[in-house]
């Protein structure tokens, strides 16, 4: 069911929002903080990725430099993490929910407060979703649950 907050409380959102909505899928606070393991671990997947593309890349890049021929275990092996980085990007990308900034760990999940959609906001340094923000405020428009 999804959520939205009045008068301090979140409760139950329409079934029919007024407003068309931008996304397909809506999260309860419930379900979002039900998701942050996993994000969590996605999140470190991704900077684990990050880490090796970059090496991969200076290995690439080194022997292109050369003049040397970059296929073989570099280029596989830089293939394979590009690839491992899609699929943890379509774990978000599938559940809708939104990689603001990679570095920060800055997360948004569509949800709906009044009626109208907004995002729960999440940064990877926060134990909890304790913020929300419209959809078109962004980050500097955060404001408590």
């Amino acid at each position: 069911m999804k959520s939205r907050r009045n008068s301090g409380r979140w409760t139950a959102a329409p079934l029919d929002p007024p407003m068309p909505a931008q996304f397909s899928k809506h999260y309860t606070v419930e379900e979002a903080r039900a998701l942050l393991p996993d994000v969590r671990l996605w999140l470190d997947g991704l900077d684990q990725c990050a880490g090796r593309l970059k090496t991969l890349d200076k290995k690439v890049g080194a022997l292109l430099d050369q003049g040397c021929d970059a296929g073989g275990k570099s280029v596989n092996d830089l293939m394979k993490t590009l690839a491992e980085c899609r699929d943890v990007l379509l774990e978000f990308h599938r559940r809708q929910i939104q990689v603001k900034d990679l570095k920060r760990g800055l997360i948004d999940f569509p949800s709906y407060r009044d009626g109208r959609e907004i995002f729960l906001c999440w940064e990877r340094d926060e134990e909890d979703i304790e913020f929300w923000h419209d959809l078109e405020t962004g980050y500097s428009g955060r404001e408590r649950l």
